[in-house]
């Protein structure tokens, strides 16, 4: 097959949905290698995560030469489709090209979430708007739908009355690093060099409202104080980030939080994820929640809410907590560091599970599978 996709993401966005398209089109090349694949991008940005991709030559390329590049991404893209030949078009990440459908070119869309729809008071009304107006194309033009979670699907049908039997459900894989393990003197050496000593607790996401870093920061009220151990912060924030900043300072917990905003090192997070005492998720609503995910690859336990889709990506063998309490939050945390046995359990399971269910090859022929179909 001559397979297109939207690498907007892929070229230019390096977190959450950046990720998801670098890893899934790495994996979908490496296992289905009998297949061209075509990566189409209005910009263009030289990256060590990129790089990969523009040395590779089972990658072709596609930029526009046209001025108006967001133009080209939702239109002229599809003249441009036809041009080379495309026999199915991927949008990675929501949105597909306006008239695809006309074409005879087939369209897979993969929605993560709709949060802005659910959860309307996190953003801003234009931005509601727009989202609404794509997913809502996207739902309707799609040949096939590709939903991260089963809860994004049921989030779906309710919301957009999408017909069930037009959604299938291909979880995410994480980073190929992460499905093996550093040794414990290559962690003991990249934490050493990241400045983080053991035990330490960790946090890792955007810090915004959703993630609801707040009620990790109010724990700490509700623990004893030999179990204050450091917190560990992965992630980019703005005004909320100066909002948890301000509960710290109220908590007296300034020289226990360690914030690490620019760690673009996958080695690094790895070696913090399996030195940590456990990855604490606390979010509020998530289309999937991948630190999950990376977490129990590292053989970490993970605490996290009991809502959305996390229990999908955290297994039987996490902890789950409501996200409104504090005091609930705590008594994981205590659970997981003071009893040892449990912790073993916690790391052995969840391990098996991430390894089982979120496979890269098995993800990757899930999604070929699902071209094919269509």
């Amino acid at each position: 097959m001559r397979l297109g996709f939207d690498a907007k993401r892929l070229f230019c966005n390096f977190t959450g949905l950046g990720n998801f398209s670098r890893t899934l089109v790495q994996d979908l090349a490496r296992f289905h290698p009998e297949h061209a694949y075509h990566l189409y991008t209005p910009i263009l940005r030289e990256h060590p995560h990129t790089r990969p991709f523009l040395q590779d030559t089972r990658f072709t390329t596609v930029v526009p030469t046209t001025f108006f590049r967001s133009w080209w991404r939702s239109y002229g893209i599809v003249q441009q489709l036809q041009q080379d030949h495309i026999q199915l078009y991927h949008g990675l990440s929501h949105e597909l090209p306006v008239g695809l459908a006309r074409t005879g070119i087939k369209g897979v869309v993969t929605i993560h979430d709709i949060i802005s729809k659910v959860h309307p008071e996190w953003y801003a009304p234009l931005e509601r708007l727009i989202y609404d107006r794509k997913v809502r194309y996207s739902c309707q033009h799609a040949d096939r739908i590709i939903a991260i979670s089963e809860h994004t699907k049921q989030d779906l049908v309710a919301h957009y009355a999408v017909d069930p039997a037009k959604v299938e459900v291909i979880y995410q894989a994480c980073a190929p690093l992460f499905y093996q393990r550093q040794a414990p003197e290559q962690v003991a050496a990249a934490l050493q060099q990241i400045g983080v000593t053991t035990p330490y607790l960790l946090s890792v996401g955007s810090i915004e409202p959703r993630k609801n870093l707040k009620t990790l920061i109010q724990a700490y009220q509700h623990l004893p104080k030999d179990l204050h151990i450091p917190l560990v912060i992965v992630g980019r924030g703005g005004k909320y980030k100066q909002q948890v900043e301000h509960v710290i300072r109220q908590a007296g917990l300034e020289r226990l939080v360690q914030w690490h905003e620019n760690l673009t090192d996958t080695a690094q997070l790895q070696a913090l994820y399996q030195g940590a005492a456990a990855l604490v998720y606390p979010s509020f609503y998530e289309g999937f929640g991948l630190p999950v995910t990376e977490a129990l690859l590292c053989k970490t336990p993970v605490i996290t809410a009991a809502t959305s889709a996390l229990p999908e990506a955290g297994g039987t063998h996490s902890l789950y907590i409501d996200p409104t309490s504090a005091e609930h939050l705590a008594r994981a945390i205590e659970q997981v560091v003071t009893d040892s046995a449990h912790a073993h359990l916690m790391r052995e399971q969840g391990y098996a599970y991430a390894h089982q269910r979120f496979a890269a090859a098995r993800l990757a022929a899930q999604t070929m599978q699902c071209y094919q179909r269509v």
